[in-house]
């Protein structure tokens, strides 16, 4: 086997906890292979860099083998190079608005699609 979907292997490497989560990040544009949009059938080989938005962080992924079945942790972790940048702190992605201020400005809705992003 020398190339898997971008989304089985998204899954076997523990990414996202089940494989039709990492179809739909696939699908929703959250996974890009070397720089292009990955649709869920891509195809993976060993030395692609993945980027992908899990649980609202970004992560960047080199692969260095190919899965396709989950395995365990520690498995998944010698398949991958993880070269992700370090999470953003909490304070930057949280947004306070105060109770009863009535509907959000469009200043306030920016700072929430920026914050979504």
């Amino acid at each position: 086997m020398d190339s898997v979907r971008v989304d089985v292997w998204l899954w076997a490497v523990r990414q996202f906890p089940s494989r039709s989560a990492a179809t739909e990040a696939c699908r929703g544009g959250h996974v890009r292979v070397n720089g292009a949009p990955a649709k869920p059938a891509a195809r993976l080989r060993p030395g692609d860099r993945v980027e992908a938005r899990v649980h609202g962080n970004d992560r960047v992924l080199e692969v260095v083998k190919i899965l396709d079945k989950r395995v365990g942790a520690p498995a998944a972790a010698e398949c991958l190079v993880d070269r992700s940048p370090p999470p953003r702190a909490r304070d930057e992605r949280a947004f306070d608005r105060d109770r009863g201020t009535g509907r959000p400005t469009k200043r306030d809705r920016r700072q929430l699609d920026r914050l979504r992003r």
